[in-house]
């Protein structure tokens, strides 16, 4: 007998009778509140007893992941320093005591490689790789200090995404989703959408619910045949025939639950549930061609369309400025969170730059993945705006870490074109967050002349966590989940994750 029978079985009914009426109360406002977008199911009150005791800045999350990150010195650091001391051999100071996953010996100095202006009423530093979003600088806010813990891919990802940089921890959207839950009972409350021919190194762990019930997990939706997988009945199976097939699961499954009380039975019927609504909601919210001439325009998106670059061996090699996927996923996600879904993951894979091999250079590959994401990032930027929707959309943007002031030099240590490239760097890099609450035209934080250290408001990725939890209502720090005794969090055990209380507005 499981310890929830046998506690059931030794309630008296004088004991039931006194305690019925609240848990029925609790579960009629559970549904209403469901109903309402309030609390998903199984997540009562959640967004009540954790909440920050500020008004929610955002109601939903857009995180554009560029997985394999970016080089912030060719994008948002403008370091004149670096081209003065172009390719001399790096200060032995920059090397002391200091760990990279590539770099060997002694490195030498690698100058921006391309230029910067300022832009917007704000100033921000921009590099003319992406006109587009400096065209709408003055609604993010650059954090240009920040800093994580691990420098390899894989662990760097995790930490970012679940807080532990080992896999088995729940992902930050499955951790809002059960929070706050979903706005929307016929879909899902986090979507996951990938692009650049490959999944970030971390895998689906980046979008697992680990310890938390399953049915917070995020779905990868895709745009090639159906948006989920086994979506559509197979043929011959009406929709009639479907709901009778679930009624009678669900008997079974109600049966095995009073059996053994496990509450994966309970998620699992949820999900079935949840699978047959989303079978007439997610086609029509996935729908691209629903959208008006000009607006597919603006992204550059293209309904439909099926890059090579997402089924080669070597997707590198075949990426395109003018690849519509990446800006297909843009569309998708505010089609997405303008029909309710709490928290949408867009990965783009393709932004490590070592310049090693073919298709992974600073210099040839860095510029056709700038053109592929400008545009629709701007443009998704500028839609949620016209919509009325950016101030309760948080946008957050970046990759997992940073990349090196010097020449990574671990196969060649010479200049040579189509082969320019960076080693990771977890010390100082950028990222930038709009709409949702956030002080639009600042520049948080200030790293030395080489782009190499914080000196001014170093922020962590544990900072970043809790001001994404905050901005949506909750308190980082009472937010919790209970397993094997312990009271975790997504920020960590310990109180050094801090509200940037400074970049919201």
């Amino acid at each position: 007998m499981t310890p929830e029978l046998e506690f059931g079985f030794r309630q008296t009914r004088r004991h039931l009778m006194q305690t019925a009426g609240l848990g029925m109360g609790c579960m009629a406002l559970q549904s209403l509140l469901a109903e309402e977008g309030g609390s998903a199911p199984g997540s009562l009150s959640s967004a009540a007893r954790f909440a920050s005791g500020s008004a929610p800045r955002a109601k939903s999350v857009i995180y554009l992941h560029m997985a394999g990150s970016p080089s912030q010195l060719e994008l948002f650091e403008h370091k004149p320093e670096l081209q003065r001391l172009h390719l001399q051999d790096c200060p032995e100071s920059m090397l002391a005591g200091r760990r990279f996953a590539f770099i060997k010996g002694v490195p030498r100095i690698l100058a921006g490689q391309f230029e910067f202006q300022q832009h917007g009423e704000s100033g921000q530093w921009i590099s003319e790789l992406l006109p587009q979003f400096a065209s709408v600088s003055d609604r993010a806010c650059v954090i240009r200090t920040m800093k994580t813990e691990e420098f390899n891919h894989a662990p760097s990802q995790l930490f970012l995404q679940t807080g532990n940089a080992r896999p088995g921890s729940p992902a930050m959207g499955s951790w809002v989703t059960w929070g706050l839950g979903s706005m929307n009972k016929n879909l899902p409350g986090f979507v996951v959408l990938l692009s650049g021919g490959k999944t970030p190194d971390a895998g689906k762990s980046l979008w697992g619910t680990g310890y938390l019930p399953s049915v917070y997990q995020g779905v990868n939706c895709r745009t090639d045949g159906d948006p989920v997988l086994f979506l559509s009945d197979p043929g011959g199976m009406s929709r009639r025939v479907r709901r009778r097939m679930l009624d009678a699961l669900d008997q079974l499954n109600t049966a095995e639950l009073e059996r053994s009380g496990d509450p994966e039975t309970e998620t699992r019927m949820s999900q079935y549930e949840l699978a047959y609504r989303m079978q007439m909601a997610v086609p029509e919210v996935m729908d691209l061609t629903r959208e008006p001439k000009h607006i597919l325009e603006m992204y550059g998106a293209q309904p439909g369309y099926q890059s090579p670059a997402e089924t080669a061996a070597d997707p590198r090699v075949l990426y395109r400025g003018d690849d519509p996927t990446f800006a297909n996923n843009c569309l998708l996600a505010r089609r997405l969170v303008e029909a309710g879904v709490r928290f949408v993951q867009l990965y783009d894979w393709g932004w490590d730059h070592h310049g090693s091999s073919p298709g992974e250079s600073i210099d040839e590959t860095l510029p056709i993945k700038c053109q592929a994401a400008d545009r629709p990032i701007a443009a998704l930027i500028r839609d949620l705006e016209q919509r009325g929707l950016l101030d309760e959309t948080l946008i957050v943007w970046g990759g997992e870490f940073g990349r090196t002031p010097m020449l990574q030099n671990n196969v060649r240590s010479e200049i040579r074109k189509g082969f320019v490239g960076r080693d990771h760097h977890p010390d100082a890099f950028t990222m930038w967050l709009a709409g949702g609450g956030i002080k639009g035209g600042l520049s948080w934080g200030r790293t030395d002349d080489f782009g190499y250290e914080a000196i001014e408001n170093p922020t962590s990725v544990r900072d970043l966590q809790a001001t994404i939890l905050y901005a949506l209502g909750l308190d980082p720090y009472r937010f919790s989940y209970l397993y094997q005794g312990l009271e975790n969090r997504l920020i960590g055990p310990t109180e050094e994750g801090r509200v940037l209380h400074d970049i919201l507005a």
